[in-house]
């Protein structure tokens, strides 16, 4: 198939394009500033802009499939403010979906999030809820993904923690109690692929995530054990932490503010993990302990 990847020079958008060209698809990643040596041989670029539609519409010319994996971080403040979100993921999602449908693209592959939700708490979750009501209202066939954090050779949530956790002691809003259910990178690339080649995946949305269910607290010790380093968690109460990152708000180029204080208050797990729709088991995913090359995490 001739494949789209909005967003392919990205962390998961390398990893879906290298996936993808292995399975023999014409594969072409479509980026603001695409640079070829991100990508393998033998994957296109395309030059373009999902929130600026006359410059990227004509990228969707001939194509069977589109996936749509431009999106920002909700770990960090985006540098144009909190409106950001919307601009990108639902009005990119609008986009995308525009020029799809202009050039006749037969389906389509929503990479949102988990607990997106168009009433969510934050501006990241509400942006990922309203582009998913817009994806469910296209006439193309469409499938969506709803993963957990995801973890791999430059993921932005490792070196995140590390961010937050430095070594020997590491204060954590409520003790780093927030859970997680991290996904290795190529795990999801090859079920990210899996999704066009089986009609069964149309229609549907599916929670993503890792074997492993973590806490914060968990994953900074695995990191910084990774480095040969131990760490002890020093606990900050929310309340602190709400006042600390609510402030940072007003504060110009604060990295944090209170959509992630708000962000820490929600578990990103899966309610049913759907891996299984893909022939997949837990046991059969790369672990976040296994990937950094260390024993399970500690339990404090």
């Amino acid at each position: 198939m001739n494949v789209l990847v909005a967003g392919g020079t990205g962390f998961v958008g390398q990893h879906l394009c290298r996936e993808l060209a292995d399975r023999g698809h014409s594969v072409t990643a479509l980026a603001r500033d695409p640079d070829p040596t991100d990508l393998p041989a033998g994957v296109d670029t395309a030059m373009g802009d999902v929130t600026a539609y006359d410059s990227m519409e004509a990228a969707f010319e001939g194509r069977d499939v589109v996936y749509n994996l431009v999106a920002l971080s909700p770990l960090f403040k985006p540098s144009g403010g909190d409106e950001m979100h919307d601009r990108i993921h639902r009005g990119g999602t609008e986009n995308c979906l525009r020029a799809a449908a202009e050039h006749g693209v037969d389906r389509f592959v929503q990479m949102s999030a988990l607990g997106a939700d168009p009433d969510g708490d934050t501006h990241y979750i509400r942006a990922k809820g309203r582009a998913e009501e817009l994806v469910r209202e296209t006439d193309q066939d469409w499938t969506i993904f709803r993963p957990s954090v995801v973890f791999g050779e430059g993921s932005e949530f490792l070196s995140f923690t590390r961010k937050l956790t430095p070594p020997v002691l590491a204060p954590l809003p409520g003790g780093g109690k927030t859970k997680f259910q991290p996904i290795h990178v190529d795990d999801l690339a090859g079920m990210l692929a899996d999704s066009i080649e089986d009609d069964a995946h149309t229609g549907e949305t599916y929670e993503i995530g890792g074997p492993d269910v973590l806490r914060l607290a968990d994953v900074a010790k695995l990191a910084r054990k990774a480095e040969g380093h131990s760490v002890r968690i020093v606990s900050i109460p929310m309340g602190l932490a709400k006042v600390g990152l609510t402030v940072a708000d007003a504060i110009p180029g604060a990295p944090m503010g209170s959509d992630q204080y708000r962000s820490l208050q929600v578990e990103n797990t899966t309610s049913t993990n759907d891996i299984d729709a893909f022939g997949l088991e837990p046991g059969e995913l790369t672990t976040l302990a296994d990937y950094l090359g260390v024993s399970s995490p500690p339990r404090s």
